[in-house]
């Protein structure tokens, strides 16, 4: 059992990252490659990645066990969505840190890179820099609209969980093995007991779609706390589904509405889908007058966000 303790200061400063973390995405989409129970969801991800996964970033499943403890240093982000920044701050992680998270690792090491890496041998960072890029090139780029519009649309039932039942409302409803008792977030988990204080630093919630089965935290409290838990699989807009709203609504307009269930401005929606301002709205106007999307003036911009029955119609 994982107890994680609120402050009432805390409760104010929970967020939801703004999209999929690309660090968190690579570490358990790594995990997800080794894990038998996530066949019947990545299943053909998985038999199209192993068979092709380039040799540089092999060594990456080798840092990443799919059971037990993974190095902290992996994922040094708290939601953000640019994989380059994330990869430049596991490439300057202190050695301290570096040593103390590898030595952690369970079972013996034989590739000697790994105790490089732990010495903070330089050419060894660049190596795992190239492989993490390696990796999320071919693993994860030519899936990330997937995985982003899964995330998205995760992100608008918990912006409508928080406003039906405030932080203590959204906080119980974010995984089934998860459990609210005021001041205390309970989560279901393999390991030992262990509790975690925010004191008043607050919590970054990161919807991910390649975590599997239960949230986890970093086991290094002395970085910003963050809970990583799976995105609704319900939610989840699978290649036939997505080719069903396409057929139903046209290729467009399913993709703004997908974008649309995450929350954009109009000049946001244009951008994420390569099109004008002007036709970005007029595809707004249309999911909104079908009951599909809503809007709201906020200052100088027009929100977008999902109506009910839009994200209904994305599960």
């Amino acid at each position: 059992m994982l107890r994680v303790h609120f402050t009432a200061e805390d409760l104010v400063r929970v967020r939801i990252a703004p999209g999929p973390d690309p660090m968190w995405e690579i570490l358990l989409s790594l995990h997800v490659l080794r894990q038998r129970s996530a066949t019947p969801v990545f299943g053909a991800w998985r038999a199209n990645v192993r068979t092709t996964l380039p040799d540089d970033a092999r060594w990456l499943m080798q840092l990443a066990p799919p059971v037990g403890y993974s190095p902290d240093f992996l994922t040094p982000t708290a939601g953000s969505c640019a994989i380059d920044a994330g990869i430049d701050a596991v490439l300057s992680t202190p050695v301290e840190s570096l040593r103390a998270d590898l030595a952690q690792l369970d079972g013996p090491h034989r590739d000697p890179r790994t105790h490089l890496l732990a010495s903070g041998d330089v050419a060894t960072l660049d190596s795992l820099g190239e492989a993490l890029r390696a990796y999320h090139r071919h693993a994860l780029a030519p899936f990330w609209d997937e995985i982003r519009a899964g995330v998205d649309a995760d992100r608008a039932v918990r912006a409508r969980s928080f406003l039906d039942g405030g932080g203590e409302g959204m906080l119980s409803a974010l995984h089934p093995t998860i459990s609210w008792v005021s001041p205390v977030l309970r989560i279901e988990s393999r390991f030992p007991q262990r509790d975690v204080h925010l004191h008043g630093q607050g919590l970054v919630l990161v919807p991910s779609y390649f975590c599997w089965e239960r949230p986890i935290m970093l086991r290094d409290q002395r970085h910003p706390p963050v809970l990583v838990y799976p995105i609704a699989r319900d939610l989840h807009v699978a290649t036939t589904g997505k080719r069903s709203l396409e057929a139903l609504l046209g290729r467009t307009r399913a993709a703004a509405l997908e974008v649309i269930a995450g929350g954009c401005t109009t000049t946001e929606l244009a951008r994420r889908l390569g099109i004008s301002a002007a036709s970005a709205s007029a595809h707004a106007s249309v999911l909104r007058d079908a009951g599909l999307a809503v809007a709201q003036r906020h200052r100088n911009s027009v929100l977008h966000t999902a109506s009910a029955l839009g994200v209904e119609l994305l599960a």
